[in-house]
């Protein structure tokens, strides 16, 4: 069947709930695993359920409708959903009414198995997103379980389908769905790496890059509506690749058009892949000032033999060398790392390697994970997972421990320095006085290099740029005054 799903697909179509409010007073409640295509494709969803009529609450036990949006990177993700679910079983016991929605990587990977626990209703894949929607009125309407799952996902997608999401993407995406002034765009579509360790080939597909007019056109929109800041997403966001005729479209074509738009003052781009790094996006960020300095590249060890093994396509030493080309060609650029401790095989000698590489490379700061298999992955079916949890979670501990001591000591820099931060909103956690601003409360705010600011200050500065005096710098965070 290609990459057609399990259920009737509307080709060349949007369905007529784009244009069309009905008169729905049920609630609906929407939690949220993974990485940041996830809280997009969380937010886009949210935004269509509600203009379709639909009423969002925070509170699952007041929800008609509980949608769950998984993640399938990790074990611990997939198990926090399992027994999400056991939970929500036992609502329905009371309540058989409620409808349960599992959307995302999970649902793509575990498909008609998912489908087969007692609690769910519907199991939706990454690609049937626009379709949310209208699955949810048709199982409300007729009580039957629904499977919509991309069935070869591993085949391009048809242009009907690309359609579908792009216009999806469109009329859905707003600040709204994320931070005040800030919104993400996705820029492209599912992985073509294959890491030995990664799942997400196998339930986001193919790379697909949406084309730069199409999503200039969005920012554009974005813009009009009060975004300051545009993150571009992708699985590998500098693969981006986008030819019309004889005309090639790279990242760096479109961080320059994105910059050109009036209103977008800051632009950033996450994830990027060590291998095959084009410069031009480096030269892109030295010369265009809407575009932050900042540089997220996991390296996910420093060990070149468990490189090798996990297929990352780069030595140790040459990802090192991009980053130096990297502070080379734009001296005051923050770099972020990833890294995986325990993969089949590492010994004590590759940990130590991969230490070495975070002193050597001296992050902004860097997340650490324990391996964890994956069914379906090169690495669950040939490499036996042999590193015992106890030492996983040590050199988990040990490697974060070592950056934390590189952010504490190179963050110090920051103080008595003026910064300029987006602000996000009220800051979660209590680090300042507030007794001593006057009552205002304390606000949180990024860097163009994507530091974390706090500092006291009234709560309609969320979404606008305000200037910071650093008296305080810890590992994770500054703290400071704004300069009025």
């Amino acid at each position: 069947m290609d990459r057609r799903v399990f259920f009737r697909f509307l080709e060349f179509s949007i369905p007529l709930w784009y244009d069309s409010v009905s008169m729905n007073t049920r609630k609906f409640h929407v939690k949220n695993f993974g990485c940041q295509m996830n809280k997009l494709d969380s937010a886009l969803v949210v935004s269509a359920l509600r203009q379709s009529g639909f009423i969002p609450t925070e509170h699952a036990s007041e929800a008609d409708i509980v949608l769950i949006n998984t993640c399938s990177v990790r074990r611990h993700a997939e198990d926090r959903v399992l027994s999400h679910l056991g939970h929500l079983k036992h609502i329905k016991e009371n309540r058989p009414e409620l409808v349960v929605a599992v959307i995302g990587c999970m649902a793509q990977r575990l498909g008609s198995d998912l489908l087969s626990h007692e609690a769910v209703d519907l199991v939706a894949g990454p690609a049937q997103l626009p379709d949310i929607p209208r699955l949810i009125e048709e199982i409300l309407e007729r009580r039957t379980k629904t499977l919509a799952v991309t069935d070869k996902i591993r085949t391009a997608a048809e242009p009907g389908q690309l359609h579908a999401l792009d216009q999806f993407e469109y009329a859905y995406d707003s600040d709204a769905n994320h931070i005040p002034g800030q919104a993400f765009v996705r820029a492209m579509r599912g992985c073509n790496q294959f890491c030995t360790y990664c799942i997400v080939p196998y339930v986001r597909g193919p790379e697909e890059s949406r084309s730069p007019h199409v999503l200039v056109e969005q920012a554009k929109k974005l813009a009009d509506q009060g975004v300051r800041q545009i993150t571009l997403l992708g699985q590998t966001i500098n693969s981006y690749s986008y030819r019309n005729g004889d005309r090639h479209y790279g990242l760096a074509d479109l961080l320059e058009m994105t910059a050109r738009i009036d209103g977008i003052e800051w632009i950033r781009f996450i994830t990027s892949h060590p291998g095959r790094f084009d410069e031009a996006i480096l030269h892109a960020m030295a010369d265009i000032d809407k575009i932050c300095p900042y540089l997220h590249i996991p390296a996910q060890s420093g060990s070149d033999r468990i490189l090798k093994a996990m297929h990352r396509g780069y030595t140790a030493r040459q990802y090192l060398d991009l980053l130096a080309q990297a502070r080379q060609i734009v001296p005051e650029i923050a770099i972020a790392g990833d890294f995986i401790v325990g993969f089949p095989g590492e010994t004590e000698d590759d940990f130590e390697a991969t230490v070495g590489l975070v002193r050597e490379a001296r992050y902004k700061n860097c997340f650490v994970f324990k391996y964890s298999p994956r069914p379906g992955t090169r690495a669950d079916s040939k490499m036996a997972d042999t590193i015992p949890e106890a030492v996983k979670k040590e050199r988990n501990l040990g490697l974060l421990e070592v950056q934390n001591e590189i952010s504490e000591t190179d963050n110090q820099r920051f103080v008595e320095q003026e910064v300029k931060v987006l602000v996000e909103g009220l800051s979660k956690k209590p680090h300042l006085n507030q007794a001593d601003e006057g009552g205002k409360p304390q606000l949180i705010g990024r860097t163009a290099t994507d530091f974390i600011v706090v500092f006291n200050g009234p709560e309609s500065l969320a979404g606008q740029f305000a200037k910071v005096r650093i008296e305080k710098a810890g590992a994770l965070t500054l703290f400071g005054t704004r300069i009025e």
